[in-house]
């Protein structure tokens, strides 16, 4: 795994030459495929670990430049993946995220980790996994939203401590630029001044709370990184592809429900990026083919006007 990836100066296409799924975005001062891959599900392979390496690789085939992953990820089994699996000349972006640490023997496999010595020692653990002197982007995933845990007692940490001690980090030269998750307006603007590369918040087709939030990306020039960016992955939350609307796009496009969500997120706001997650080379490939749906006024029309619902998740 190279410490930094070739600039790809080249906005038709990715280092390796092929064209840039959903066509070129810019993250952290790179030119990136506007389709990328969570790299979470990843998980899922752990017994086969052949096949995951593949599937990594099928992704750089496809186009996938921007890659998202985190040290928690099965307690660092999708890094070590990422680093076996992608080469100096992929021109791969890789963005990981601090702000929990794994938790192998809890009932939830992760526990927050938001103290600054916390995300110190989480950059640090990503950076070894990884086999990196610097990681292109870190995000930091904040605990004052849903969905998921919520901060309390010791790990309710000031924004402003956290980012002093990432863009530390930066300075020293193991974080090339900073993003953040799960995070309110007013915290993105009080981060501004330190530069922010991105914003990860859930957000779908049927979860659209934070437009105002998305909004404020777009004017700054922040990649907007939704993630479930299909709705709910658990039982009880509501998902793009049971929506009439989606169906009824899906079926008179001859694309599935998956990519109309997709292809709806690429269309709302020019600054999206996703980063869509699968263990099966076949759900990679049409996520990555959903960069090409197109809708004309009246299927557009009938998708904006699907009710937004409250998207929450919580672990007691």
């Amino acid at each position: 795994m190279p410490v930094n990836t070739p600039a790809n100066t080249d906005s038709a296409a990715t280092a390796p030459g092929v064209p840039h799924p959903g066509g070129p975005g810019p993250l952290a001062g790179r030119t990136v495929s506007r389709i990328g891959y969570g790299a979470m599900q990843l998980e899922r392979l752990h017994g086969d670990r052949a096949a995951a390496v593949a599937l990594l690789r099928r992704a750089v085939e496809l186009g996938v430049d921007h890659v998202d992953t985190a040290q928690f990820y099965g307690d660092g089994f999708v890094n070590g993946l990422i680093r076996e699996a992608f080469h100096p000349e992929d021109g791969v972006v890789v963005v990981s995220k601090v702000g929990a640490d794994p938790d192998p023997g809890g009932r939830i496999p992760i526990r927050l980790a938001q103290r600054p010595e916390q995300l110190r020692a989480s950059v640090e653990a990503n950076l070894r996994s990884l086999g990196l002197d610097r990681i292109p982007v870190v995000n930091l995933r904040r605990a004052d939203i849903g969905p998921g845990l919520r901060a309390e007692g010791d790990q309710l940490v000031d924004l402003d401590d956290q980012l002093a001690v990432l863009t530390a980090m930066r300075d020293e030269g193991s974080i090339g630029a900073i993003g953040l998750s799960s995070v309110t307006p007013d915290a993105l603007r009080r981060a501004l001044p330190v530069g922010v590369a991105c914003v990860q918040n859930a957000y779908s087709l049927v979860s659209r709370d934070d437009e105002d939030l998305l909004s404020l990306c777009t004017s700054e020039g922040i990649a907007w990184v939704p993630y479930f960016p299909l709705g709910g992955a658990f039982p009880g939350l509501p998902k793009v592809t049971d929506e009439p609307a989606v169906q009824a796009a899906a079926k008179s496009l001859d694309r599935t429900p998956s990519q109309i969500g997709l292809a709806w997120l690429l269309r709302h706001a020019p600054n999206t990026l996703l980063i869509p997650g699968t263990a099966d080379a076949g759900h990679l490939e049409a996520n990555v083919a959903a960069g090409a749906v197109t809708f004309d006024d009246t299927t557009l029309a009938a998708l904006d006007s699907v009710p937004s619902r409250p998207f929450e998740l919580t672990f007691d």
